[in-house]
């Protein structure tokens, strides 16, 4: 049997990875400046992570969620401290396609609606209502086309207003700050005309933090940068530092009923240990501060490299904006420099996501490389 080729891959074959430095089956080091789409967050191997789900896979790996499993709890406690997002309650899924997916059913069942507002080159997953909330036709087949959703450009309030005030729609999702999309993200004043919207139109607020969300961009998560509260919040990438955890922030306005939602694995025991682990790493490094420390670091250095427009994004989630097209240029960094680098929707972006821990010696190595391939 082959596998299902979907997926271009790149002539590289990782073996063992350690903080940023990811070494292939020849002994060849890498310096991992993607984190395989902003997953790795607090680094790979980090010893804290690996002690956490070593001692947790000697007590029990996992159980359904027919019983109680006090980690799911201790989970949510501390990541109300860590965010403070008070006022909600926490689904535990697999993934953020999953997360997007419950958290547009809920939105549907709270009022009864079922238009969605989504944003052009958002992108929120590949399963059947997060495919169709994503701006893209190649991925979106007959069954998912069937969703009702209408796409709109970002700081248009007008047509939000016009919209949203139309009576039919039951949620509005975005990402903070886009990933996939290229690095985009609505202003302040939008975010809280948006905010006032949906309010005032019992229309559900969902903040795809899936990407921006655990410290990426300076703060917990990237909505935060601009003083509004969704109605839920989806979280998983960066949360379980590589082991597939996925979640939903719900506000408790919205109401749960036994068999509303569900997952078999969703929250298990090696889950809510990784996520612990990441959690306890981020607040004793301080990582949401070196967050914005190494951004501006970052920006710094960017400007010494004449070819760079412009730099996009906040804290770690960033984007290097060129008058080409950078794919050749990833394939140099790869095989010539050896450093694992990001592409977008926009073929002109260089996308930047390294793990939180990241120094500044790490980056002058990354800038030090971009430079002689630009050169």
């Amino acid at each position: 049997m082959n596998l299902f080729d979907v997926y271009p891959l790149y002539n590289v074959t990782p073996v063992s990875a350690k903080g940023i430095k990811v070494i292939d089956d020849k002994g060849q080091e890498y310096l991992d400046f993607y984190g395989g789409h902003a997953v790795i967050s607090i680094g790979h191997s980090h010893p804290h992570y690996v002690r956490r789900i070593k001692e947790q896979l000697d007590q029990i790996s996992f159980y359904s969620n027919a019983i109680h499993n006090p980690l799911q709890g201790e989970l949510a406690e501390k990541l109300v401290q860590q965010s403070n997002c008070n006022d909600y309650n926490l689904f535990l899924c697999n993934s953020g396609a999953e997360a997007n997916e419950n958290a547009l059913k809920l939105a549907s069942f709270h009022n009864n609606k079922s238009r969605v507002i989504a944003f052009k080159n958002g992108f929120h997953g590949r399963t059947s209502a997060a495919v169709a909330v994503t701006d893209n036709e190649t991925i979106n087949a007959p069954i998912n086309k069937q969703q009702k959703v209408t796409f709109l450009e970002f700081n248009d309030i007008k047509s939000l207003t016009s919209e949203i005030e139309k009576g039919d729609v039951c949620a509005v999702i975005l990402e903070a700050i886009q990933g996939v999309g290229g690095l985009d993200e609505p202003n302040t004043e939008y975010y809280q005309a948006l905010d006032v919207l949906c309010k005032d139109n019992n229309v559900i607020l969902i903040a795809d933090e899936v990407q921006s969300g655990y410290g990426r961009t300076g703060k917990f998560f990237g909505f935060q940068h601009h003083n509004i509260k969704p109605d839920i919040i989806t979280i998983a990438k960066g949360m379980g530092n590589g082991f597939p955890v996925g979640g939903v922030l719900i506000q408790e306005k919205i109401k749960a009923s036994y068999g509303l939602l569900g997952t078999t694995f969703g929250g298990n025991h090696l889950a809510c240990a990784a996520s612990l682990a990441v959690l306890e790493v981020l607040e004793q490094e301080d990582l949401v501060r070196n967050a914005t420390k190494m951004h501006s670091y970052f920006i710094k250095k960017a400007a010494t490299i004449p070819q760079i427009k412009k730099v996009k994004g906040r804290g770690l989630m960033l984007g290097l904006q060129f008058d080409f097209e950078v794919g050749e240029l990833r394939k140099k960094l790869i095989y010539n420099q050896y450093i694992f680098t990001g592409g977008a929707k926009d073929k002109t972006l260089l996308r930047i996501l390294p793990a939180l821990n990241i120094t500044t010696a790490q980056i002058d190595l990354f800038f030090d490389a971009l430079n002689a391939e630009l050169s």
